[in-house]
């Protein structure tokens, strides 16, 4: 059966399905990821870029004249002068860098004023905001850039100290520059090359080697900058590393300024990857007006669902900082489908079939959601009592599920957070004072969240009566966009936010689906892996599904209650609530059959449903997945990663959620995490995360070197000896692996690792054929002196 065949719509009766011949399946599937990173600049504030641009910016200023005339009140001013005396640490979240323009190579020189022209409108000579990015100083010309564009800055100045570097090493550095790129605040990098699952033994164990280099590499690259490009000589130290959420000063220093004027301080200026830098700029400027609006424009849902029953309320800030989470996405593609949608024969018929199939293989999945949060990943964070008020505790989730399960499950939320005095559930009255006062008397400490990076970011859009976005229709997003325009909810010009969403053929060149439920692990190989391959079998398991015929889009229905319900245990889950209630009539034919599967249903509170065991639901997942894929399970050789994740749902110490909580616990020395005032937790995390986690993260990426080079031919190996001469590469690692973790690499001893890295990247990248048996050189001769380059790597 080809895959023309197999897209042709099934009605009625079941046809069997021959599991090789489905989408997804080893030899057919690609993958790639997205990663968003935390970026910090250590330095004092006399160095550093964001405390300089705040005290110099017209807003200041402005507030301090307004005082000074009686205007305006001291609090404007005293907040803002907080933020920036009080940091011990010296760490400045999302800050740009500044340096001396002299400091850049001739190449690196030449793709900044590259950039500067590229990313301009087409009409335009050049970016109208060129004076953002160069200062002159009494010390000569100064630049300052995001470090988002830092990275493929540091790569060129790399390349550009190299003249004599192997031309396939440079045209593979050239080849990666655009990959280095930005979200809204965050440095956003993504795959330097197409995993292709005929060329691996495991989808997963591939993905998370890749990602875990990539890690590895924007970090040598930013000590790169730190080292040689005179960052640190000008007191400043640039780093990034995972971290899920917004910084708490971050946080914090929203709540004390104007929505535009945080804006121009983190809405990244798109310096790199786009061919309209400009355009995409005010494209990221969009993004956070709408979801601040968005944001605001939930509390009118939270009083209609009946959440809030009067006028007292605390506004969320009219600028929000969600758009600041960090994530991980991965697509996967299929080759069988991309090829033939590609195929000029293809009629209108296959997108169709495409998109009608696609939409429902995402229904599918979304029920599956619940076995990774918490389980593969996660984003621990506390809410204190005085955090509780609903309309901010709630984060998009009035926008996200419809008015009975958002009362269910703040209800439900609420009695976990044992927010009740003598009986009586209370909520935050509003004045921090009193709330502190009432916490410490009634010891009413509020919660901790295992994914609070689901609830605080838009990460599913509800679908409307009228409306949605999986009903199998080509062009039903930008008319789900349109409704949720005229609610106040989103723009129709910005993407639709999905935790499982479709990449279409004709938007991406390829068809596949990306999964952005993602947050954080706590190992790239141990969590990371599985996940991606537990995703690949799930999406093997929905195209059997549906086209076998086994369930159709009438047995998943897209109306909002219907969406709702499904995707209720996965948020469920973000919050760490143990159970979620389903209509006893629930339209849902999946649901239904998971019911029948769960033992220990009770009757709900609420009239019309039953109550089940989050855990419960998940293990019925799992034995769904044992029951009806169990030749997808064989054809991936994926028993041992059930059993884990079996394990993982049984004993909660081995989920990432607990390991990720015992390594901020101990950052806090305190085995109770609700006995840790709230702002004191989230800044270990934050701490945890920049240090102790980001260490394993780099000794796990030294470990994926070893094991690369171990697999390489005698041949291979022998090619670095540009690198290294006489040195073995293994040698170098290991001497070098203390000195990378603490940051006390020399500058060559980076580049060598970049170089060896780059190495690894070309021969990943490239098809057997097209690999040189050695690198070429610029010059004929010898580039170094194995007795002058070789010993200082030591």
């Amino acid at each position: 059966m080809n895959i023309a065949e197999l897209m042709r719509p099934v009605h009625s009766d079941k046809v069997d399905i021959q599991i090789e011949s489905l989408p997804f399946t080893p030899g057919d599937v690609t993958a790639g990821t997205e990663n968003e990173l935390q970026a910090v600049v250590i330095g004092k504030r006399t160095n550093v870029d964001l405390p300089i641009t705040i005290e110099r910016s017209k807003y200041y200023a402005n507030i301090v004249r307004r005082i000074a005339v009686g205007e305006a009140s001291t609090e404007l001013i005293s907040e803002l002068r907080k933020f920036l005396s009080d940091n011990a640490d010296q760490v400045w979240e999302n800050s740009w860098v500044r340096l001396p323009r002299k400091y850049l190579s001739a190449l690196a020189n030449d793709l900044l004023e590259q950039d500067l022209q590229d990313n301009a409108r087409e009409q335009q000579k050049g970016r109208i905001d060129r004076n953002s990015f160069l200062f002159a100083t009494i010390w000569g010309e100064w630049i300052r850039i995001p470090i988002s564009y830092l990275v493929k800055l540091a790569l060129a100045e790399v390349v550009g100290t190299q003249p004599a570097m192997p031309l396939n090493i440079r045209q593979t550095a050239m080849e990666v520059l655009p990959h280095f790129s930005n979200d809204l605040t965050s440095p956003e990098t993504f795959s330097f090359y197409v995993i292709d699952s005929a060329r691996v033994p495991r989808l997963g164990r591939a993905v998370a080697r890749e990602m875990s280099l990539r890690f590895l590499f924007t970090h040598l690259l930013i000590e790169w900058a730190n080292k040689s490009m005179g960052l640190e000589t000008v007191g400043q130290q640039a780093a990034v590393n995972f971290a899920p959420h917004p910084a708490v000063r971050q946080r914090e220093l929203n709540n004390c300024i104007s929505d535009a004027f945080y804006r121009e301080l983190f809405v990244s200026p798109c310096l790199s990857g786009w061919t309209d830098g400009e355009a995409k700029h005010q494209y990221m400027l969009l993004a956070h007006q709408t979801i601040s609006r968005s944001q605001i424009n939930a509390v009118a849902k939270l009083r209609e669902a009946g959440i809030i029953d009067n006028n007292l309320v605390v506004l969320p800030n009219t600028s929000s900082v969600s758009l600041a989470n960090n994530g991980t996405h991965l697509t996967l593609g299929s080759k069988k489908v991309s090829n033939h949608l590609a195929d000029p024969c293809s009629s209108f018929a296959a997108k169709e079939d495409a998109k009608r199939i696609g939409d429902l293989v995402i229904k599918i999945c979304e029920h599956f959601l619940p076995l990774f949060v918490g389980t593969y990943t996660a984003a621990p964070y506390r809410l204190g009592f005085s955090d509780f008020h609903p309309e901010r505790a709630l984060g998009f989730l009035p926008h996200e599920l419809d008015y009975t399960h958002l009362r269910m499950l703040w209800r439900h939320w609420k009695r976990k957070a044992h927010l009740r005095v003598f009986g009586y559930s209370i909520t935050p009255y509003g004045p921090k004072w009193i709330d502190d006062t009432l916490s410490r008397l009634f010891r009413v400490r509020g919660d901790l969240i295992p994914d609070y990076r689901l609830i605080d970011f838009p990460v599913a859009w509800l679908c409307t009566e009228s409306a949605s976005a999986l009903d199998g229709h080509i062009e039903n997003a930008n008319r789900l966009k349109q409704d949720l325009e005229n609610m106040g909810v989103s723009d129709r010009n910005l993407k639709l936010y999905l935790p499982f969403g479709l990449r279409e053929f004709d938007d991406m060149g390829f068809f596949g689906f990306e999964g952005r439920h993602y947050s954080l692990f706590e190992s790239m190989s141990e969590d990371f892996g599985p996940a991606a391959d537990l995703q690949q079998l799930i999406t093997i398991l929905a195209y059997k599904y549906a086209l076998s015929g086994r369930y159709h889009h009438a047995h998943l229905p897209d109306d909002p209650s219907s969406e709702s319900e499904r995707r209720l245990p996965f948020f469920c889950a973000a919050l760490g609530l143990d159970a979620f209630n389903v209509r006893l009539n629930t339209p849902n034919d999946l649901i239904q059959r998971l019911a029948s599967k769960i033992k220990g249903a009770t009757a709900s509170r609420h009239r019309g449903y039953a109550r089940f065991k989050l855990a419960e639901y998940r293990l019925a997942l799992l034995d769904l997945i044992e029951e009806d894929a169990s030749d997808c399970v064989e054809l991936l050789g994926l028993k041992p990663t059930l059993a884990d994740l079996r394990s993982r749902i049984l004993h909660q110490d081995q989920t990432v959620f607990e390991k990720l909580l015992h390594g901020i616990l101990n950052k806090c020395r305190n085995s109770d995490a609700l006995s840790v005032p709230a702002r004191e937790f989230n800044i270990a995390a934050e701490q945890f995360y920049r240090v102790e986690l980001k260490q394993k993260h780099l000794r796990e990426a030294l470990r994926c070197l070893r094991e690369t080079l171990k697999d390489r031919t005698n041949q291979q190996i022998g090619t670095l000896r540009w690198i290294f001469g006489d040195l073995s590469p293994t040698h170098f690692l290991n001497e070098i692996e203390n000195g990378l973790v603490h940051d006390r690499l020399k500058a060559m001893q980076l580049r060598a690792l970049i170089n060896l890295i780059l190495s690894i990247i070309y021969w990943d990248s490239k098809r057997p054929e097209q690999v040189s048996v050695g690198f070429e050189q610029v010059h004929h001769e010898s580039p170094v002196h194995r007795s002058a380059y070789a010993p200082s790597l030591q």
